[in-house]
């Protein structure tokens, strides 16, 4: 099971990244964004960047600055409810630890095919009951509805006009900047960490501890071919990541945490007799035939005393 999560977002994770340059077409003569999604939410954040830079005199860099922190704002709600049901799975996960755990047990134990899958169905099925979804919680309808945004305002930070030949803070916005790449690994390392807050249960513990580095490198990874505008793009987005592992850490988890708790305590959950028991697979004895025998011994034993 353990292998299918970790399959699972990780095609999430590659599928997110396809969607970011997926959901924004470009005009292979003009090299330009062009599309659905550009035209209805990444032209008005260009202009708006636009509108910052020049009409109020800010510049290029506070105006991708202002944007996204708008755009993040506006999308924030999102990332809260697909944090909410992340945090609501680990949390169950947690009080139902004494429920799971013979049927984890039995799954590592099990040495035939058919004890692993009879064991994993009766853990799928544990995992239905209490109503724990098999890919954690992580629901695929709120990241497809940020995508959009995160497109779009990801390709206004690179193609909006004037951006290219524009500096911030002595940074110049349309080369690569290895001080914005080092920083943007730095904040999505450091929300990476601060996800592992409050997770009680050693198990999620572990495997948020295997993917800690994955965000980061692919976001190192992306900037470093990417002009300045993207990876400060990047910078403001970790800020906001921060900022809503915060609220998810100090607000949404206690409140949950306290909520589980009080559910499980009005109804606790049961562990299954059969839960942690192996099936017997070691063949019998042929007991009938031995009684048999041991019968047909005795009476000739009767007939030569005869």
């Amino acid at each position: 099971m353990k292998s299918i999560k970790r399959f699972a977002l990780s095609a999430m994770g590659v599928a997110m990244l396809l969607v970011l340059s997926g959901c924004v077409s470009v005009d292979k003569t003009t090299g330009e964004p062009t599309g659905f999604i550009w035209n209805t939410i990444g032209a008005p954040m260009a202009e708006a960047i636009k509108y910052f830079a020049n009409d109020m005199g800010l510049g290029f860099g506070m105006g991708i600055i202002i944007v996204t922190i708008i755009v993040r704002l506006i999308i924030l709600p999102l990332g809260i409810y697909q944090s909410w049901k992340a945090t609501l799975h680990s949390e169950k996960m947690n009080a139902l630890k004494h429920v799971l755990e013979p049927h984890q047990t039995r799954l590592k134990e099990a040495t035939t095919q058919e004890e692993k899958l009879e064991a994993q169905q009766a853990l799928f099925a544990a995992q239905k009951e209490h109503g724990i979804s098999m890919l954690g919680g992580v629901g695929c309808f709120p990241i497809l509805l940020q995508m959009p945004f995160f497109s779009a305002i990801y390709f206004a930070a690179q193609h909006t006009e004037g951006v290219a030949g524009s500096s911030f803070l002595g940074i110049e916005l349309g080369s690569p900047s290895m001080l914005l790449v080092a920083f943007a690994g730095i904040l999505y390392y450091i929300q990476s960490l601060l996800s592992l807050h409050g997770v009680e249960d050693e198990m999620q513990r572990e495997q948020l501890k295997k993917m800690i580095y994955m965000s980061p490198l692919m976001i190192v990874i992306f900037s470093l071919f990417s002009p300045a505008s993207v990876t400060l793009y990047w910078v403001v987005g970790g800020f906001m990541m921060i900022l809503q592992q915060f609220i998810v850490n100090y607000v949404v988890r206690p409140k949950l945490r306290q909520k589980v708790r009080e559910e499980y305590e009005k109804n606790p959950p049961k562990v299954s007799p059969s839960a942690g028991a192996r099936k017997d697979v070691t063949p019998k004895q042929p007991q009938a035939i031995t009684t048999n025998k041991k019968k047909k011994n005795r009476n000739s034993g009767k007939q030569r005393s005869r």
